[in-house]
């Protein structure tokens, strides 16, 4: 009894090409583009060991919780790590990190969270990327969660090496990523002693037998679910129109943002400047002496589908969070999460205005 799920025909290094190749062209880069088979954190960490390297220094830029990820694997890797923090509840500027690059000259590597998902803002890129190339270190961007949701242009910021994964407002799969890698990012690689080799983490293995042979043999068996689902989400993009997909996701912040002020009850954005909001989720605060996991467990009670989700780690008891992204970037899953978030709070005692709520949520989608 065959399954169309498991009985596929095997996946040929031309089809796993062309799926790269429409990549590249969701992120206008005519850089390399590398299908890593695993989340994210697989590149990520790949881009950080094959980069950095004792006696280097790093700026790491932290915004989230990620950032503090890229400082711990950079200090591993034997790198002097310069952290430039911010508040969580906003983002990082320009003229920041532009001051942090005067104070350390020696700085060769910078690593920056485009959009942190956990943590609700975003971050300026483009403009990030002018400071970072006139210094001339290399330039790495998560951009997990922006791709999709807000313009992301690897090539025209000079970031070097841009990491996506399909799973937020590309709407696919959890298991499968990509890298875009500049030329010199490959010399840096390739002049680093200590960059993984015949390793999972390894992007020189992808760069040597997989790029620089012509791209006919794969490294190992592919991922062929995850790539297909890769290949379907990014049919569906083109399908909508990137455009259309990224103004959803804009609608869509905006409409959580305003619908919260609306309910009323004590709820406020966590992040304050609606121009340092990503379009991909919206964190809230949660009312002074309640929790928000309790808040969010009340929410999910009658429908758990909804893209709501406390806070991690010590955010926990004072976030709350509305995925909006992928096929939840929709006006009826945001007035739904809202609805939700408001019988919630109203059984906790607070003075909540749900009519109030939709009809924000509907004038800003309008």
């Amino acid at each position: 009894m065959t399954h169309p799920l498991l009985d596929l025909p095997p996946l040929t290094a031309e089809h796993f090409a062309r799926i790269a190749a429409r990549v590249a062209a969701l992120l206008d880069t005519e850089q390399d583009v590398v299908i890593t088979q695993g989340e994210a954190l697989l590149p990520l960490e790949g881009c950080i060991r094959s980069g950095a390297r004792a006696g280097s220094t790093a700026l790491n830029v932290v915004t989230g919780p990620y950032g503090q990820t890229f400082g711990n694997w950079l200090r591993d890797c034997g790198a002097r790590v310069v952290d430039l923090e911010v508040p969580f509840h906003t983002a990082v500027t320009a003229e920041q990190v532009e001051r942090a690059l005067a104070a350390h000259p020696e700085i060769d590597f910078v690593s920056l969270v485009h959009a942190e998902a956990a943590t609700g803002n975003t971050n300026p890129v483009a403009e990030i990327g002018e400071a970072v190339r006139r210094h001339g270190a290399l330039f790495m961007l998560d951009a997990v969660a922006s791709v999709a949701a807000e313009p992301l242009l690897p090539d025209a910021w000079g970031v070097d090496l841009c990491v996506i994964g399909a799973q937020k407002a590309m709407g696919g799969p959890a298991g499968v990523s990509a890298v875009s890698v500049s030329p010199r990012a490959w010399e840096r690689f390739a002049a680093n002693p200590a960059a993984p080799r015949r390793s999972y983490l390894s992007l020189l293995d992808w760069k040597e037998r997989w790029i620089d042979g012509g791209r006919t043999a794969l490294l190992h068996a592919p991922a062929q679910l995850e790539m297909l689902a890769l290949e379907a989400c990014v049919e569906r993009i083109e399908s909508e129109g990137l455009t259309a997909v990224m103004e959803r996701h804009a609608h869509a912040a905006a409409a959580t943002r305003a619908g919260a002020l609306a309910l009323g009850g004590g709820l406020e954005p966590y992040v304050y400047e609606a121009k340092d909001a990503a379009p991909v989720a919206t964190t809230l605060r949660a009312p002074a002496g309640m929790d928000a996991s309790a808040l969010v467990t009340k929410a999910l009670a009658a429908d758990p589908s909804l893209p709501l989700i406390a806070g991690g780690g010590a955010l926990a008891k004072e976030m709350i969070r509305v995925n909006h992204y992928g096929v939840d970037a929709t006006r009826g899953a945001v007035r739904s999460s809202l609805a939700a978030l408001g019988v919630a709070l109203a059984e906790a005692g607070a003075t909540v205005d749900p009519v109030a709520a939709g009809r924000a949520v509907s004038e800003v989608w309008a």
